[in-house]
């Protein structure tokens, strides 16, 4: 996708509106020194996270899927001093080096790396009472995004904000043909997230220097 227009575009928006910053530019050398997959979102997706938290007054997120930190730390940055983010990561490796990045970028005392299964690790969040979050991040696997889902409306109150990330799967969520088992997980949350009165849910198609792909934005209107 690097050749492609959308992609010049990217570059375009990111070097006008983003702020040079060492601290992030490090997190994204590290990750792919450590050989993690070069899935975190693209910069101007990490200003907009970074822009909802803010606008949402937001002191307590929840994110599904650390991978190396990247995010988390868009996020992070947002809170206020005494604000909260606990970031759920299934692979020891990925933890290891999101914590890392986490220490260099000065926010980690904000941020609990939770390292297990996520639908384990939110179901001990449940029990142990954490929560409500003000804002949730799903970009996880996409196959468990209905259980995800789940337990963050658990987790959340009215006015939360759930965004999850990747549901166009590059126009497969659209194409009966495709059988890929991640692009059914996410054709079948939307199918029910549709009719799930507890939520207001929009999603978006995007194309950019990740390719084409889309997220889900949803306002909790029930609780639970």
């Amino acid at each position: 996708m690097a050749d492609q227009p959308w992609a010049a575009v990217d570059t375009y928006l990111c070097d006008l509106l983003l702020e040079p910053d060492p601290s992030l530019d490090a997190a994204l050398e590290a990750s792919r020194e450590g050989g993690l997959p070069p899935i975190n979102v693209a910069p101007n997706q990490g200003k907009l996270l970074n822009l909802l938290v803010r606008s949402l007054g937001a002191k307590s997120v929840l994110e599904i899927g650390t991978l190396g930190g990247y995010s988390t730390i868009w996020m992070a940055r947002a809170l206020p001093d005494t604000g909260r983010l606990i970031t759920l990561e299934a692979l020891e490796k990925h933890a290891s080096v999101a914590q890392g990045n986490l220490e260099r970028a000065g926010i980690a005392e904000r941020v609990e790396i939770r390292l297990g299964p996520a639908l384990d690790s939110l179901k001990q969040l449940a029990e142990q009472g954490a929560g409500p979050f003000d804002f949730v991040f799903i970009d996880a696997d996409k196959e468990n995004t209905r259980p995800y889902f789940e337990w963050s409306l658990k987790l959340s109150r009215v006015g939360t904000v759930i965004v999850v990330d990747n549901v166009v799967r590059a126009g497969g969520i659209a194409d009966a043909n495709v059988n890929d088992s991640q692009v059914l997980g996410m054709r079948k949350w939307l199918a029910e997230v549709n009719t799930d009165k507890r939520v207001d849910v929009t999603a978006i198609q995007t194309v950019g220097s990740k390719g084409y792909d889309g997220f889900a934005l949803a306002y909790v209107t029930e609780a639970g």
